[in-house]
């Protein structure tokens, strides 16, 4: 049986092709990035799962996500690579009423078609790179993006700053708040 050490990041392939086991593969520069060359001689409908677990990952300048954990199934069609992937992931924000940071819990999932030619390609404009590596990290991070809320709140009920003073209401109650609540 092999150890997985969860800590360092790491890519899973779960489908290995002979023994079943996971075995990790580390990929700094590019850990979302895929090689499919292996899938592309094969019959269409061959898929395989391929899952990621990260500590941290940095997807843009301005996404950093903190338990990074997604899987890719990846299957051959016709006119190329179908590829659906689902992902979990916290980020550090703030909120915008008590301006105190919080960790989001986000999840995304979409679903692609990589084509192998241009005169095959859909909308979203993907193609298969002749090196065979499909680089996920793109579409991932468009994606987790979407799912920052516009008004990030660090709990439904916050009850934010007071306006004289700034103090966090959420932990204490001001001079300024008890005079409210006592003036009918």
């Amino acid at each position: 049986m092999q150890i997985i050490d969860l800590r360092l990041p790491a890519c899973y392939n779960v489908a290995e092709l002979y023994t079943g086991l996971a075995y990790p593969v580390n990929l700094p520069r590019y850990p979302l990035r895929i090689n499919v060359g292996f899938l592309l001689n094969q019959p269409v409908g061959t898929r395989r799962d391929i899952h990621f677990v990260f500590p941290d990952l940095r997807l843009s300048p301005d996404l950093e996500v903190t338990d990074f954990s997604g899987v890719v199934q990846i299957t051959r069609m016709v006119q190329g690579m179908f590829v659906e992937f689902s992902c979990t992931a916290n980020t550090g924000l703030e909120c915008v009423r008590c301006l105190a940071p919080y960790n989001q819990a986000l999840a995304t999932s979409f679903q692609e078609v990589y084509a192998f030619r241009r005169d095959q390609v859909t909308e979203s404009g993907l193609l298969v790179p002749e090196d065979g590596n499909i680089d996920l990290a793109p579409l991932v991070n468009e994606y987790m993006q979407l799912e920052i809320p516009i008004k990030p709140l660090c709990r439904p009920d916050c009850k934010g700053l007071c306006v004289e003073c700034g103090a966090d209401l959420n932990t204490e109650t001001c001079e300024h708040q008890k005079s409210i609540r006592v003036s009918p």
